[in-house]
């Protein structure tokens, strides 16, 4: 298997983490998921930094954020299918 691009911690995640210095749009990006080593493709739609998240459907304001299988926020903007989740477009629910 090549080097991932993405990482996806579970089944149940609609989100995934670049792994990858200079991911850039139109990029078909190598995911796999750690729960059981799975893997697939997506093309990312926007330049995405290391360590940000990219959306695996198309994500609508106030859809839960999904990530480790935990609920660690909610949307305020939208994303589509391969496109960037960050502080723009998702907000944590703590606060």
């Amino acid at each position: 298997m090549s080097e991932p691009h993405l990482l996806v911690h579970d089944k149940a995640d609609n989100v995934g983490v670049v792994v990858v210095e200079n991911l850039t749009a139109g990029t078909e990006m190598l995911c796999v998921v750690t729960e059981d080593n799975s893997d697939f493709k997506l093309v990312t739609k926007a330049d995405i930094p290391i360590g940000h998240k990219v959306a695996l459907s198309d994500l609508a304001v106030g859809d839960t954020v999904m990530k480790y299988g935990e609920d660690i926020g909610k949307m305020v903007g939208t994303a589509e299918k391969g496109g960037h989740v960050h502080t723009h477009n998702c907000k944590t629910k703590r606060w």
